[in-house]
Formats: structure tokens, C-alpha cells, sequence
């Protein structure tokens, strides 16, 4: 009982996330080579990113090229992001809304770069109008196979969009409006009280990415198999890694440090320190990433056939033999 008694808790452990000077005197040899190495991934990433701008700005024809440009763009904007945050504990705030909103945009543009390989919305329409497809596909709507199959059409293209828009809008502006009750002190991941913002704004953001994905997912589930020439499942499996890694990875992680299971590290507060360990395994991550999508994305890109591999080869066996 004496011990329970005086037990006392570091005062760093209630405060505020430390200063980055702060950060720079605690760091020992091994901080130090830590957080130079990392800053040295980060700032590679972000050079070959530069670079594959470069060539893309001069190989690929517009809007291609920018779409192109925006979604590659993922893995370095957010490695950095991490890395400022990593530096600055107090500005986690500011770059994850930063990181965040990118991808939002990021969603939005893998629809535009499905249809932009496709040759355009009017190629699109062209090849796909009238054309069933499904519709039952996550992450929505992945266990309801009895969904009935829509028609493609201009509309429903258009509403398509607008489902992958709306999150970019939508987050973007909620993300705003959180830095704004964060400074009046009305947003606070710590604090899910009933009474505090964070506990509306967050769930009602994961509801947006949701339906955000759901009409990503129909575009992808219904072309993929046109556009195995410019690897676009792969291209597809990325952005879904890079979806998990900055959004699950980041929220299980600060739900650990919330529950008191990543403990306090002076000058680190348990939250300050969860999100410093999510940054710094955020720049490796996004640092391999960029690696693999760089191969994806810096190249030149040959025409779409008209009928899916499939569909060749079915047509191909339907023939009569003396017409092979």
C-alpha cells in the first residue's frame, strides 16, 4: 500500500507532445542514427518522386500525365508528412491531415485513371454503355451476391464519381474544421467523451471512405481485365496497402497508445509516443512502397485492346475450325 502510496507519474507523461528541441536533446547514438536514417529514406523517396514527375511530364500525354502524377504521389507525400511529424511531435495535427486529405483526392483519381486508360469517358462509355456490371463488391457491398447487376450509362458513370468525390470533398473540409475545434480545444483524440467532436468527426470520416471505396471497387471489379497490359492489378493492390498502412495501421495504433499498451517515454506521453512509433514505421513503409510503384507508373503505355483477354479467347474458340 506504501508503494501504491508514492508512486508518482512523470509529469511529461500527462503534458503535451514535446518540441522538437526537446526531441533533439534526448536523442542518444542510437536516436540519432535512427532519425538520420529515416530522414534519409524520407528524402529519397521523395527525390525519386521528382524525378518520375520528370519523365512522366514529358512522356505521357495530358490529363493522363497528371492523374499519373497525383497517384504515385501517395507513398512520397505521406512518407513525408511522417518524417515532418516525426521531427515536430507537436504538428502530427497539421501533417496527418495533410497525408489524409491527399489520399482522399487520391481515391477520386484512381477512377479517373481507370477510365483515362480506357482512352476517356467518351472511349469508355463507347466500350462499356449498356454493359452490365457488379455491383457487389466491397467494401460495402461484398457479401451481397444477390445485388442485381446495373447497366453502365453517362449516369451512372457520373454517380460513380461523385461517390469516390464526395470523400475528398467531405474530408477535406472536416479535416479543416477539426484543426479549427482542435485549437479551441474541442477535438482531442484522448478524449471520447460523448461531449468532444472526435467522437463524431472520425467515425463519420470512415463512413465517407467506405462509400468512397464501394464505387472504386465497381470500376476496378468490372475493367481489370482490359487493362492487365498497363498492370493495373498491381497498381490496384498498392493503393489498397497504402490505404490500410495510413489509415487501419495509424488508428489501431493510437488506439493502443490510448489504452495505456504503448507506455510513456519522456519527454513522450504514451500518445505522443504512439504516434511518433506510427511515423517512423510509416517513412519505412512508404519508402519500400515508392520503390515497387516506381516500376508501375514511370513507363509508356501502349494502346487497350478492345475485347479483354476473356473475351479473346472465348471468341477465339467459338470460331469454326477452318476459320482459325
Amino acid at each position: 500500500m506504501e508503494d501504491d502510496a508514492n508512486f508518482t507519474i512523470d509529469p511529461a507523461c500527462l503534458g503535451e507532445p514535446p518540441l522538437a528541441i526537446d526531441v533533439i536533446n534526448e536523442l542518444d547514438v542510437f536516436g540519432i542514427c535512427l532519425y538520420s536514417m529515416l530522414t534519409f529514406m524520407s528524402c529519397v523517396t521523395l527525390l525519386l518522386y521528382l524525378e518520375q514527375c520528370v519523365f512522366v511530364y514529358k512522356k505521357l500525354p495530358y490529363p493522363k500525365k497528371t492523374t499519373i502524377i497525383w497517384i504515385s504521389g501517395a507513398a512520397p507525400v505521406i512518407g513525408t508528412m511522417a518524417c515532418l511529424g516525426m521531427w515536430i511531435p507537436r504538428a502530427v495535427m497539421f501533417t496527418d491531415m495533410t497525408s489524409n486529405c491527399y489520399f482522399a483526392v487520391v481515391v477520386y483519381k484512381v477512377i479517373v485513371l481507370i477510365i483515362e486508360e480506357l482512352g476517356g469517358t467518351n472511349a469508355f462509355l463507347g466500350r462499356f454503355s449498356s454493359k452490365p456490371f457488379k455491383i457487389s463488391t466491397g467494401p460495402c457491398c461484398c457479401c451481397c451476391l444477390c445485388l442485381p447487376w446495373v447497366p453502365m450509362s453517362r449516369r451512372m458513370l457520373f454517380i460513380l464519381k461523385l461517390g469516390a468525390l464526395q470523400y475528398a470533398l467531405l474530408k477535406t473540409a472536416l479535416s479543416i474544421l477539426s484543426v479549427v475545434l482542435w485549437t479551441n480545444g474541442n477535438f482531442d483524440l484522448a478524449d471520447l467523451s460523448i461531449t468532444c467532436a472526435t467522437i463524431w468527426i472520425n467515425p463519420f470520416i470512415g463512413v465517407l471512405l467506405c462509400f468512397s471505396l464501394w464505387p472504386v471497387g465497381i470500376i476496378f471489379m468490372n475493367t481489370k481485365g482490359y487493362l492487365r497490359g498497363v498492370k493495373l492489378v498491381p497498381k490496384y493492390a498498392f493503393y489498397q496497402i497504402i490505404l490500410v498502412l495510413s489509415q487501419l495501421q495509424t488508428a489501431i495504433i493510437n488506439i493502443l497508445a490510448l489504452n495505456g499498451s504503448i507506455a510513456c517515454s519522456p519527454p513522450f506521453s504514451s500518445m505522443a509516443r504512439g504516434s511518433m512509433l506510427s511515423q517512423q514505421i510509416m517513412i519505412m513503409e512508404m519508402f519500400l512502397i515508392s520503390l515497387f510503384t516506381r516500376n508501375l507508373y514511370r513507363r509508356t503505355y501502349e494502346d487497350i485492346p478492345d475485347e479483354a483477354p476473356e473475351e479473346q479467347q472465348n471468341n477465339l474458340t467459338a470460331l469454326p475450325e477452318h476459320d482459325v
